[in-house]
């Protein structure tokens, strides 16, 4: 029986926990990062998602981490004029979401707004206290824009309303 070497993204994320998509399974989406990809992704894992889970102190889930073009086309994920541009694509976002009770999804939304570098977070959905689970990307240090983003469902379709200033 050979054994199959589990792949770290970082200290507390497995490439398959990074890469797991159960519509990528139904859909037989491939769903596999490569070189530069895989080195976007070690980055916002070293730099939000570990600091987050040591403030946190315990686990939290990732919603959603890399997704091909394909799998994002077939979520409804960010395009333009046919383009899939969806930082989850290049392996610059993840969602995460508390779902442990360590901190609530607000209090981790304000940990990073305060003491981490991003390059977009959206409170997504919600309400005015909690959202139902935080958006984040990174870029580099230097080019991150620390733009802050609400989500909210307006007649069926979703908005963005920029809280950056808020």
């Amino acid at each position: 029986m050979v054994v199959k070497k589990k792949i770290m993204i970082s200290k507390h994320i497995s490439e398959k926990e990074a890469t797991k998509s159960i519509t990528a399974i139904r859909l037989s989406l491939a769903n596999t990062p490569d070189g530069n990809i895989l080195t976007n992704m070690k980055l916002i894992a070293e730099c939000v998602f570990e600091p987050l889970r040591k403030w946190v102190g315990g686990p939290i889930k990732i919603n959603s981490f890399y997704r091909s073009e394909a799998l994002n086309k077939a979520i409804g994920g960010a395009s333009k004029n046919g383009k899939q541009t969806s930082q989850h694509c290049f392996g610059q976002a993840m969602d995460i979401d508390d779902i442990y009770n360590y901190k609530s999804n607000s209090e981790m939304f304000n940990y990073i707004k305060e003491n981490l570098n991003f390059d977009q977070m959206i409170w997504e959905f919600g309400d005015s206290t909690n959202p139902d689970w935080i958006h984040v990307s990174y870029v580099s240090d230097s080019t991150n824009r620390n733009r802050i983003l609400k989500a909210v469902r307006d007649k069926g379709k979703t908005k963005y309303i920029d809280i950056t200033n808020s």
